[in-house]
């Protein structure tokens, strides 16, 4: 980790009712916002579109603002949110979520001192040979403070924000409520469902002696990957709400974006991504679901990819890697039949739909899986396969429609895309076809 400069500090909502109360200053603010927009079409002798009206880029700087400055739950589902409707909103709103996968609000020092002093207990100064007030990174759920133990031991502390951890529920039903607002979406989402599912996740991500197993157990299953680096947990600093973790000095990875840095060094980066990530799904079936950029670290000395976080996990069942494998397969060898069959048993299409239907989530299934499915070297910047996803999707919710994909696939999703993102940023070009193929 590298030293940050001073952050914006800004009170953390800690308490149910003032979170409350800031999403129902956000919803009046879009409410007023979307109907001073749609009054303005009419003025102007059109007919109103509330899609239009509430989609404005106003709109989506005004919910990344008050989202940022919530933190917690909220600003996490905000930045999945960013990701996820990749296909279903307008750039410009899409851009301004964005916003949130990099913008971060530290604590002032007084709430600081008060968390330290509620997990570690009355004089929690003394467990500490140095602490830097100052955070080398402030996210969604927590920041992270440089430390030194007596005996020279550096550490990164991840304190997570006040009210955090008991704010899930109301937070995500309040933006669950938001989304219902704007039922505009050509793809009917389950929300009921997609609500359950990120409840279930963002609970876990809020227990930090649960992420502590998750770094402990994970750091033994790549035991065997010497480019893979993961730091180890100190358990006599670790709590609920507090995770300690060996200091990693090294570069984010934002730092060999573009095509600054040699393109040996970018390919190595992403090819090490690309085979954790099938070796997640379809060896250990145990999945670190939150490929933020700045969840990783590249060490220059040992050129080994440091990963940070392991908050947000999934485990899945050996039926449910199966089918995935089986999509992949089916793929490869253009063998249609066993898409189709893996897309029922998956959920993301059903028997009983229009054959059409069918076969837009076969092509998009088809598409998805190109960077491993072409043979040779794959560009990941010059492929437009995002663009060309997404205005697939489009096609295909417009046209004969398009199953939402089911709740459980929500952070798998995650995964697939940010690592996917990841290689673009790092403008690789490597063979996805050797690194996938032994384990499909």
């Amino acid at each position: 980790m590298a030293n940050a400069p001073d952050r914006k500090r800004s009170a953390v909502p800690a308490s149910r009712v003032g979170r409350m109360l800031r999403f129902g200053m956000l919803s009046s603010e879009i409410a007023l916002s979307t109907a001073l927009g749609a009054a303005r079409q009419l003025s102007s002798g059109k007919r109103p579109d509330l899609a239009s009206a509430v989609l404005t880029p106003g709109n989506a700087a005004l919910l990344a603002k008050r989202l940022a400055a919530l933190r917690g739950p909220a600003m996490k589902v905000g930045q999945m949110l960013s990701i996820q409707a990749d296909d279903l909103v307008p750039d410009e709103f899409r851009n301004a979520l964005a916003m949130l996968r990099s913008q971060g609000y530290a604590m002032p020092d007084t709430q600081l001192r008060r968390v330290l002093g509620r997990e570690y207990g009355k004089g929690w100064q003394q467990r500490f040979d140095h602490f830097d007030y100052n955070p080398v990174a402030a996210a969604s759920i927590g920041q992270v403070h440089r430390v030194r133990k007596h005996g020279g031991r550096e550490l990164a502390l991840k304190i997570q924000y006040p009210g955090v951890a008991r704010s899930v529920d109301s937070d995500v039903e309040n933006l669950a409520t938001l989304l219902r607002r704007l039922d505009f979406l050509p793809t009917k989402f389950d929300i009921p469902a997609l609500t359950a599912e990120a409840k279930r996740q963002l609970k876990l991500e809020t227990d930090y002696e649960g992420e502590a197993r998750h770094l402990e157990r994970y750091r033994k299953l790549v035991s065997d990957m010497p480019d893979v680096l993961v730091p180890r947990v100190d358990r006599s600093l670790t709590t609920r709400h507090i995770l300690a973790m060996d200091w990693i000095e090294g570069e984010p990875l934002e730092h060999l974006a573009g095509e600054v840095a040699p393109q040996p060094r970018r390919n190595a980066v992403a090819r090490t991504l690309q085979d954790l990530m099938f070796r997640e799904l379809f060896e250990f079936r145990f999945v670190q679901t939150d490929p933020n950029i700045a969840n990783y670290l590249y060490v220059p000395g040992t050129h080994q990819v440091a990963l940070l976080d392991l908050g947000s996990v999934g485990e899945y069942p050996a039926e449910f890697v199966d089918g995935y494998r089986r999509i992949c397969r089916g793929v490869l060898h253009d063998d249609t039949k066993a898409i189709r069959e893996a897309i029922f048993d998956l959920g993301y299409g059903h028997p009983g739909d229009p054959q059409p239907m069918v076969d837009n989530a076969i092509d998009i299934m088809k598409l998805v899986c190109e960077p491993f499915a072409h043979r040779g070297t794959y560009d990941f910047a010059a492929s437009g396969l995002i663009s060309r996803a997404r205005n697939r999707g489009i096609e295909a919710a417009f046209g004969h429609g398009l199953r939402a994909p089911p709740p459980a696939t929500m952070f798998l999703h995650r995964k697939l895309i940010g690592t996917f993102l990841i290689c673009v940023k790092l403008h690789a070009r490597i063979n996805v076809h050797a690194v996938a193929e032994k384990y499909l």
